[in-house]
């Protein structure tokens, strides 16, 4: 008895037909060959975020300079045995010398960039602008950006079981959850202040960590960071827990009417791979760009937190830098914010076209 051999093409690849499941989905791939790079694609994405580097950073240059006043008129007003020929070698200091063209500050902006210099900043006393950055930029990170990735988990996934049992008492967490996000959120922060500092005393309502100490890796300080960030953290996750879980769940409802899922149902798969395999991952797509948006904005979109929980960070600093006028402080939280969106969309569209292999092949 002879078995028919497959079809080949020129190539020696199989002409046999596929399964329908596989071929058809953007989550699975029925042929584990290997695939050309695609790099008109990534090409494309370098370019356009360049250009959007460049854009940006010259919005940054040119911003503060639309403002009334300068970095100089504010320090002098708080500084007033400040001698006249001290204020003019502080605005060539600050490279907002009068004497020089616009055109001339633009470029030496440019080069102070190329070189790491951000510039002093007036409002720290003349101390350079990476070190207050750095200061102040692992608090905000470390506490925001943690609650901001726990918050996408857990609203995802349990947004992707809502929308699976649809129809069952877990609805009801929908209401719940979008309820506290549509509280501001200093009410928010100040309804746990009162609860949970106030009455029961369970955390601190104010600051990063004890008064008294200063920062060292001990235990017990590193202890006294978690206790008085944990307020806070919680705050951030209920405010933003029902936006992440409406979404996926609303995504999944879509997702779940479509013929490849019927078709894997019918299979007899198992309902856990079915739900993450096939469902979940294709619903998940629109929440990557949404993630990302707001991993980017974590540096300059906390000075409500951190002014109604005394916290540090860059959210605080570029409020107090806008209201001195402290120019280089303030680029350099808007380059550090410019960066962090650019960065997050970047590993954005990695993910996605990683998730969803329309995109790469489409584009390239």
């Amino acid at each position: 008895m002879t078995t028919a051999s497959p079809r080949l093409d020129e190539n020696h690849h199989d002409l046999a037909p596929k399964d329908a499941l596989e071929v058809g989905t953007t989550a699975t791939a029925a042929e584990r060959t290997r695939r050309p790079v695609p790099w008109r694609f990534f090409a494309g994405r370098a370019a356009f975020y360049l250009f959007t580097l460049w854009a940006a950073l010259t919005i940054n240059f040119f911003l503060p300079r639309f403002m009334k006043g300068d970095a100089v008129s504010s320090y002098l007003a708080r500084n007033r045995n400040v001698s006249p020929e001290a204020a003019d070698s502080l605005r060539i200091l600050l490279g907002i010398d009068t004497d020089k063209s616009i055109w001339q500050q633009y470029l030496e902006y440019w080069g102070m960039l190329f070189r790491g210099d951000l510039g002093i900043s007036t409002l720290h006393g003349l101390r350079p602008v990476g070190e207050v950055l750095a200061a102040a930029l692992p608090w905000t990170l470390g506490l925001v950006g943690l609650a901001t990735i726990i918050s996408f988990a857990i609203g995802t996934i349990g947004g992707a079981i809502v929308g699976w049992r649809r129809g069952s008492r877990l609805d009801a967490l929908i209401p719940i959850t979008t309820f506290f996000n549509t509280i501001p959120y200093f009410w928010l922060g100040l309804i746990a202040i009162a609860i949970f500092s106030s009455t029961l005393r369970w955390f601190p309502s104010s600051h990063a960590y004890g008064k008294g100490q200063s920062p060292e890796w001990s235990l017990d300080f590193i202890g006294q960071v978690i206790m008085h960030g944990t307020l806070p953290a919680l705050t951030i996750i209920i405010a933003s827990l029902g936006g992440w879980m409406l979404g996926m769940r609303n995504m999944m409802l879509t997702v779940l009417d479509e013929d490849y899922i019927t078709v894997a149902q019918a299979k007899g798969m198992p309902n856990r791979r079915v739900l993450w395999a096939y469902a979940a991952r294709n619903a998940v797509l629109p929440q990557i760009q949404s993630f990302a948006l707001s991993i980017g904005f974590i540096v300059g979109g906390t000075i409500v937190m951190e002014m109604v929980f005394s916290y540090p960070g860059v959210g605080k600093l570029l409020l107090d830098a806008t209201n001195a006028k402290d120019y280089a402080l303030m680029q350099g939280v808007f380059l550090v914010i410019t960066l962090s969106v650019l960065v997050a969309n970047i590993l954005a569209d990695v993910v996605y076209a990683y998730l969803d292999p329309r995109t790469r092949q489409t584009e390239a």
